[in-house]
């Protein structure tokens, strides 16, 4: 691989808090949360900023009612979990597609790139196509400089045009998972 085609540095948290900026800019002010690895960053921002209201989740698909609820109440919510998670919600994105609630998901991916546990190989096979399945609109961030455009573009459809859109940011991007 050549440096020109190298995928940017995650090492650094810039492009996470590019992200956090950007769901801030788009008027998140709720984030409901699974505790995740490759979320720590933006939970950690979130938690830390007193116009963000965090609420960590038992289950994903709790996420989803969440953030419905939250947007009948005139807030806008974002639901950060990992791929293994998306399985979870399916069912529950029922809610989302029947009663046309607009919802962000921002999804880290597990079972790519260097993946060292088995158990997260299916789900991340799956996650896109029953995400699509179950309408809701998936695009992926593969480089740290696209991740706060996208995430801001998502919101923007999400919330203006009342749809399900998950983000889903690449194994790769996200950095190689050591068993500790």
């Amino acid at each position: 691989m050549s440096d020109a085609t190298a995928p940017a540095d995650t090492s650094t948290a810039a492009w996470k808090d590019a992200v956090f900026a950007a769901l801030k800019g788009t008027g998140v002010t709720i984030v409901n949360y699974v505790p995740d690895a490759g979320h720590a960053r933006l939970i950690s921002l979130a938690e830390a900023d007193p116009e963000i209201t965090t609420v960590v989740l038992t289950t994903e698909e709790e996420g989803v009612a969440a953030s419905a609820g939250a947007w009948l109440g005139g807030a806008r919510a974002v639901l950060l979990m990992q791929s293994s998670g998306v399985g979870n919600c399916i069912n529950m994105l029922s809610l989302v597609e029947a009663c046309r609630f607009p919802m962000l998901m921002l999804v880290t991916m597990r079972g790519e790139w260097a993946e060292f546990n088995p158990w997260q190989v299916p789900m991340s096979r799956a996650t896109e196509t029953v995400l699509a399945a179950m309408g809701v609109r998936v695009v992926r961030v593969e480089r740290a400089e696209e991740a706060a455009e996208v995430v801001s573009a998502a919101a923007d459809l999400a919330y203006g045009s009342e749809q399900a859109v998950a983000v889903l940011f690449a194994q790769r991007l996200i950095g190689r998972k050591v068993w500790k």
